[in-house]
């Protein structure tokens, strides 16, 4: 981890438009053909089309009141990748409930809890819980970026769909830090979002997973469910692997790009070079 406390100079946001249909219909077990892989990330493309227009909002809360130019360009750019996230995801959830998961019942518990937040909670609170989930998306990205082999096995679009979505979300991760940096400033209030945030998040992806391994028939595959926790929990497993980012967020001198992974964008940011919305 490196000791900077602040986004890098000249770094530009940009969104680009995925120009790649999903498959349709989309091959139920997508991943390795391993129910337990694929529904991990179906799990997650569940919160997506909500999770980012809320991002989207809580930030627009505070917009005219950053004077900064270059992170008035950065919000811009943030803006403009969420909704193209929040949109392919809407795609993705329809293929999913073609296939006949209740993703209606799924998608409702977000918008609830939502709607809630928004309601009750200041606009200082709810940009603090933005701000602790896009330390997930971007500790999340910056593991399949950097480790190519957890999309191993993937069909090439699915694989397509979750890179373009992790350079994205590697790119705009201080966004929301830097604004509510300035307009707030009160790391308490972020670690209480980051509890909360940890818990709502693990919670809904395992309630996704559950419904979409219930409807397939696969929750009493007991040898399947065993690599599948292995591969998420194990000693080299997917969020075993994540302890150590996510902890650093909770240090009192905490910045996204002390996780600097721009090599990381230098070498993903070229595939989707003609995707970039000029």
């Amino acid at each position: 981890m490196s000791t900077t406390t602040k986004t890098p100079q000249q770094l530009q946001i940009r969104p680009r438009r995925l120009d790649m249909a999903l498959p349709d219909p989309l091959p139920r077990h997508w991943h390795s053909n391993d129910p337990f892989k694929t529904h991990f990330f179906n799990a997650m493309s569940v919160l997506f089309p909500d999770g980012e227009r809320y991002f989207i909002d809580s930030v627009k809360l505070f917009r005219d009141r950053i004077s900064d130019t270059d992170l008035q360009q950065q919000i811009r750019g943030f803006i403009g990748q969420e909704g193209h996230h929040s949109r392919e995801h809407i795609v993705y959830n329809q293929r999913l409930r073609d296939l006949g998961y209740d993703i209606d019942a799924l998608e409702n518990t977000v918008k609830k809890r939502i709607r809630f937040v928004q309601k009750n909670f200041s606009p200082e609170r709810q940009l603090a819980g933005t701000v602790a989930m896009e330390h997930f998306t971007a500790i999340m990205a910056d593991l399949l970026l950097r480790e190519p082999d957890w999309l191993e096995g993937a069909i090439d679009p699915m694989q397509t769909l979750w890179r373009w979505h992790a350079l994205e979300e590697t790119e705009h991760k201080a966004v929301a830090f830097d604004v509510y940096m300035q307009v707030c400033g009160d790391r308490k209030i972020l670690r209480r979002a980051m509890r909360q945030a940890t818990f709502f998040f693990l919670k809904d992806v395992t309630r996704g997973m559950w419904h979409m391994l219930r409807t397939d028939g696969k929750l009493t595959d007991l040898s399947m469910m065993w690599r599948g926790m292995r591969w998420l929990w194990g000693r080299n497993g997917f969020f075993r692997k994540l302890l150590g980012v996510y902890r650093d967020y909770y240090r009192a001198d905490f910045h996204p790009w002390q996780h600097d992974n721009r090599n990381l964008l230098d070498q993903y940011a070229p595939t989707f070079a003609s995707a970039l919305i000029r």
